[in-house]
């Protein structure tokens, strides 16, 4: 079974828990920050699956480092190392807060400009996405990238709006060439 499908299921698993002991915020919060944790830490993710580190070494740590976090966040963690599945710990989250912006009608995106956009400007970027999609909020970050001579791109999930000039100067390009076949 492919790693991405695991970390699904795991997702779905504790977005149920979350959902029946109605702390889904909480546990959304608390996994950001083991999230930072494992990608802030590559001596972590080596420590917790090295073959000759005692299993009760990596729980120890576990409970040590993540103390005062959820049982439902801990636990969690333990049964990935007890099944030597702690690599997918991100995936898992990235999952998980996927699922949560889905119940709450929340879209995340990267927009790419030229320049810093201005709060008035990602305000109404923010209000023409939700209307155009259907979403009650969209979470932006915004990237500058000189590469662009001017207008938007827009990253939303696997999907790419591309609104720049250089974009439209390729598909007219490709127009062209197609048209002269």
């Amino acid at each position: 079974m492919s790693e991405a499908v695991v970390a699904k299921r795991y997702a779905d698993a504790l977005f149920q828990i979350g959902q029946e002991k109605n702390m889904i915020d909480q546990l959304e919060n608390e996994l950001k920050i083991v999230k930072d944790v494992f990608k802030n830490n590559d001596q972590l993710i080596t420590f917790l699956n090295h073959p000759r580190v005692k299993h009760e070494k990596k729980i120890e740590l576990l409970e040590e480092a993540f103390k005062g976090l959820q049982d439902v966040v801990v636990n969690t963690l333990k049964l990935l190392v007890d099944r030597h599945r702690v690599t997918i710990t991100p995936s898992i989250i990235d999952h998980f807060i996927d699922k949560v912006n889905d119940a709450k009608g929340i879209a995340e995106a990267t927009v790419y400009s030229v320049r810093e956009l201005t709060d008035q400007e990602l305000g109404q970027l923010k209000e023409s996405l939700a209307k155009r999609f259907q979403k009650n909020e969209f979470k932006l970050t915004n990237i500058v990238d000189p590469s662009i001579l001017g207008g938007l791109k827009i990253r939303l999930g696997n999907t790419i709006y591309d609104g720049t000039i250089s974009g439209k100067l390729s598909r007219i390009e490709r127009n062209i060439v197609t048209a002269n076949k």
